[in-house]
């Protein structure tokens, strides 16, 4: 599987399919590719089994989770360092000859949703990417806002196998700068890099979007995906919003895997046209 200049992406084909520098296209022509975008920290053996949920629908599946150092230090320090592996990410699709198939990105906490902000500005900003197809967005446990509290929660599970007083330095020093840069100063840092969140609020795109969330969440606060799903839908987003209402963060789809698979595809199903659940 090829992955060039995107290391940790994993392309999953469907047999049939055409092979990155193959002319060939066999009979999965046509069928759509979901991008699954982890959280921060998110081991691939996880990330596959909602790559399954596609796959067995006949989908091309292309997973990545980008590095935790990315998402919690470049971000916060204002750098876009994340908008390399957007572009590669959707470069992708071409590399595999899949470019004219519809796309559904499927975006985990706000590790992927900071990932998905990049990917949004080259799908509206790079001639190569506006011809591509985006059918829908399912935004799992995302995004979120300005919750020191859930971020250094999420940060201390990434850091759990490390050293303790390195983990201890570096809980300190993203705390005090994300109070810093992303709390006090945000009104005047924002003109400069402005926070996932806010971006996303106003991104120009209006293809549906699906948010699965739960009031249980530790991490992203419920009523900051519901002021999301809410803003989206009055910009005439075509809006869905699940509460699971006690599985906790990321982990809907292991404590409700029936009802999970099925709000996945079908709306995958309505978005793109796949076969139903």
């Amino acid at each position: 599987m090829g992955t060039r200049g995107l290391r940790d992406a994993v392309v999953e084909l469907q047999p049939g399919q055409a092979r990155e520098g193959s002319a060939d296209r066999g009979p999965a022509e046509g069928q759509p590719v979901v991008i699954l975008l982890g959280w921060a920290g998110c081991q691939d053996k996880y990330l596959a089994k909602y790559s399954a949920v596609y796959s067995q629908k006949g989908c091309t599946v292309i997973r990545y989770t980008a590095p935790w150092r990315m998402v919690f230090f470049s971000e916060t320090f204002g750098l876009r360092s994340l908008q390399t592996p957007a572009r590669q990410l959707l470069e992708l699709l071409f590399d595999h000859r899949v470019e004219s198939r519809p796309v559904l990105f499927h975006v985990f906490s706000n590790g992927g949703a900071m990932l998905y902000r990049y990917i949004l500005e080259a799908l509206h900003t790079h001639t190569p990417f506006q011809s591509l197809r985006v059918a829908g967005t399912i935004f799992d446990s995302a995004p979120g806002r300005r919750n020191l509290r859930g971020a250094l929660r999420a940060l201390a599970t990434v850091l759990a196998s490390m050293n303790v007083l390195l983990r201890y330095l570096l809980l300190f020093t993203f705390a005090t700068t994300a109070v810093v840069l992303r709390v006090l100063l945000y009104p005047l840092t924002r003109f400069l890099h402005e926070s996932h969140y806010d971006a996303l609020l106003k991104a120009p795109s209006r293809w549906p979007e699906l948010y699965l969330y739960s009031q249980a969440d530790l991490i992203i606060k419920a009523s900051d995906i519901e002021l999301m799903a809410s803003a989206r839908e009055q910009l005439g987003v075509p809006v869905k919003a699940v509460d699971f209402s006690d599985s906790p963060h990321v982990s809907h789809m292991r404590v409700y895997p029936a009802y999970y698979r099925s709000l996945c595809t079908a709306f995958l199903a309505d978005c793109a046209g796949a076969s139903p659940p």
